[in-house]
């Protein structure tokens, strides 16, 4: 039985985890802001699942005392509590910055300046750190494009190119050794939690695990927030008789990882003597492409919308990524 501390702890992710570790009979407390957008006006879905096996605090990683509070008898940290979304970072970048980095800061220097019994640290980094994948071309090897350009995304050609020959590059799995270059605020934000956590884990004698989520779905995803992903937007949009609109021409692909892969992941970090001072992908390991999304979708809920491939395009959006999982099997 262990003191476990789940930041974020009522949200998708943090709430299977808390269900999962608490059958395991440990003592489980979430920190949680219950934020709006996740959780809507009244008690949530996901609060209700947990709230009975917890401790819970409602607070803010922004709030140094909430952290102060939180963290008092823990021996293991899972911070999974952040404000999520490439788009929405964007032009929300003090809010993110503050949560996801600030937020990182006040843990690790509580951490740095008092007694404590924390043995553990899992940080929940994210594949977008990557930006663009790993890519290879067949005369002069593998490359880590930064951006497509909009001359080639005007004439539809969507596929990233080689920045010598200008041939179009193939994607290959992406490994934890590729190449850092976020392409949004939110990636940023995520590499350097990433950063802070493994290095101050280290100086501190904290044992520290990074957990490069793909794209994650599954039960409890919410269909109300509009920045959780393509499958809720999609399913969303599907429920409502909506039809789809989808960009570039559909061949656009990620690595989607069920949810329950993603929680006994973050355990075996917890379990496992080898994860420590490691950086792990978390993902399927499948490059699935928006259009079989969609068309999936489509099938499983029995509609009758119509897809449609519309070349429109949105310039800073990467066109492939997918994990290598090599390390983590």
């Amino acid at each position: 039985m262990k003191n476990i501390l789940i930041t974020g702890g009522a949200g998708f992710i943090g709430s299977r985890l808390c269900e999962k570790l608490f059958d395991q009979g440990n003592n489980i407390t979430v920190l949680d802001n219950l934020s709006e957008q996740i959780h809507g006006n009244g008690e949530s879905f996901l609060f209700n699942k947990i709230k009975d096996k917890c401790t819970f605090i409602k607070g803010d990683v922004r709030d140094k005392n909430d952290w102060d509070n939180a963290i008092k008898n823990q021996e293991i940290i899972i911070h999974l509590a952040a404000e999520t979304g490439t788009g929405q970072s964007m032009y929300e970048v003090e809010k993110y910055t503050n949560v996801n980095v600030i937020g990182t800061s006040h843990m690790l220097e509580i951490l740095a300046n008092s007694n404590h019994n924390v043995k553990k640290i899992i940080v929940a980094s994210s594949r977008s750190i990557y930006g663009e994948g790993k890519y290879n071309c067949k005369t002069h090897g593998v490359q880590y494009p930064f951006k497509r350009r909009e001359e080639d995304m005007k004439k539809g050609e969507f596929n990233p190119k080689c920045s010598i020959c200008n041939s179009n590059l193939k994607v290959i799995p992406t490994d934890e050794q590729s190449k850092i270059h976020p392409s949004s605020i939110y990636g940023i934000n995520k590499q350097q939690q990433e950063q802070m956590v493994m290095l101050m884990g280290g100086s501190l004698g904290v044992q520290s695990v990074a957990f490069r989520y793909q794209n994650v779905y599954g039960p409890g995803q919410s269909l109300s927030n509009p920045y959780t992903g393509i499958l809720s937007i999609f399913s969303t949009r599907i429920l409502n008789g909506n039809n789809l609109d989808i960009y570039e021409d559909g061949l656009e692909s990620r690595d989607f990882v069920y949810i329950d892969d993603v929680v006994d992941a973050t355990i075996l970090g917890i379990e496992k003597e080898e994860s420590n001072g490691e950086v792990f992908n978390v993902g399927s390991g499948i490059s699935t492409t928006v259009k079989e999304v969609a068309e999936s979708l489509k099938k499983f809920y029995d509609s009758d919308i119509s897809i449609s491939i519309s070349g429109k395009y949105r310039l800073g959006d990467i066109r492939h990524n997918f994990a290598d999982l090599n390390k983590a099997n």
